[in-house]
């Protein structure tokens, strides 16, 4: 009979039901494939539809159609998960001959094939992840919808044995991950802070390292040009010969630190602690410090032998007991330092500014 298709599966089946005196539960097109979606109806198709029986070709002397053809590429439905699929025993054949697969459907029952009421062949596996592996096998492509992991299809691919696309499944995830950082600043903050980290030579410049725990690393000759550095732990760091020049270390813990021939010029180092209860002596000794800011900071038996601190500003900073001995500080602003037991033999104070000192220099000390 002639009937007007519409709405759900279910409605066609009612109608079908009704038209025929029939209790229909299954839809089959004219080459015996199962019907489970009324999306994949098209105008021009003849349909048949029975209460549950196998598809039998009214045109075949009501022989099964499967048998009838032993072709492989004989229409069928697999029930994967709760979910149906129809496709082709080709499909599930020919791309991949040795795989589970195409062992199960390869010819008609060779495994058994557990069918539920509506004839479809129930495999026990992810929908999901089986969808991905069907269409492969249809086209070739390895095409996966978003959400869907790539590790659950790898590992349905390594269970029906589809080896070529075990292959492209690899690669996919292997190009689905990030790239490994080794970025300086990633090797910094994944080192435990008890780890000793080398960082030799590397490129920090203009980094923000503010606040950061840095105690004992090894900088020796790295770029840290125009970091921040403001509060970071820098305890006993190894700065020698390192880059600092315009970088921000305000209130940054220098206790011990190494910046031997350092080049920190123009840098802030407004209110920095070089002091060590120990007595381990901060060493700055050669170091390029013109035009630094310093004031305020705590540097009681500091080491700047031989150091250039033209321009600098050193106000209101502890240098009691500081080796200051050839400094170069010229232009100076050392109002209101403590300079008490420093040794300034041989530096250059030319335009420095002394006033207001909390200790007068002993006629002692030379000068130039």
């Amino acid at each position: 009979q002639v009937v007007a298709v519409y709405g759900t599966l279910s409605d066609l089946l009612s109608v079908a039901s009704n038209k025929l005196g029939i209790k229909a539960t299954s839809v089959y097109n004219g080459k015996g494939g199962l019907i489970d979606d009324i999306a994949l109806i098209r105008d021009d198709d003849v349909l048949f539809v029975c209460e549950g029986e196998p598809f039998i070709d009214p045109q075949a002397d009501g022989r099964p159609h499967e048998e009838l053809t032993g072709s492989h590429t004989d229409w069928l439905t697999l029930n994967v998960g709760g979910r149906y699929f129809t496709t082709t025993r080709s499909t599930l054949v020919n791309k991949e001959p040795d795989s589970m697969l195409a062992h199960m459907f390869k010819d008609k029952d060779a495994w058994g094939n557990k069918q539920d009421h509506r004839g479809a062949f129930l495999i026990d596996r992810s929908p999901e992840y089986f969808e991905p592996i069907l269409n492969y096998l249809r086209h070739g492509q390895l095409i996966v919808n978003d959400g869907i992991n790539l590790l659950g299809v790898l590992e349905e691919a390594r269970f029906f044995g589809i080896d070529s696309l075990i292959e492209h499944l690899e690669i996919a995830i292997k190009n689905s991950q990030p790239a490994e950082d080794h970025s300086p600043i990633s090797r910094l903050l994944a080192t435990p802070t008890k780890s000793e980290l080398r960082c030799q030579g590397l490129n920090f410049s203009g980094a923000d390292l503010s606040r950061l725990d840095l105690r004992y690393i090894n900088f020796k000759m790295a770029n840290l040009s125009r970091c921040n550095l403001a509060h970071a732990n820098l305890c006993c760091a190894n700065l020698e010969r390192a880059d600092l020049s315009g970088s921000v270390l305000d209130c940054a813990n220098l206790q011990g630190v190494k910046m031997l021939c350092s080049n920190a010029e123009g840098a802030s180092l407004k209110g920095c602690n070089f002091e060590d209860p120990s007595g381990l002596k901060a060493n700055l000794e050669g170091a390029n410090l013109k035009g630094v800011d310093m004031e305020g900071s705590q540097m009681t038996g500091i080491n700047l032998r031989v150091a250039t601190l033209k321009n600098a500003k050193l106000k209101n900073c502890n240098l009691r007991g500081a080796t200051l001995a050839g400094t170069d500080l010229e232009n100076c602003d050392l109002s209101g330092c403590d300079l008490q037991e420093a040794n300034l033999r041989g530096s250059n104070v030319k335009g420095a500014i002394f006033e207001e000192m909390l200790t007068p220099l002993h006629m002692s000390q030379s000068v130039r």
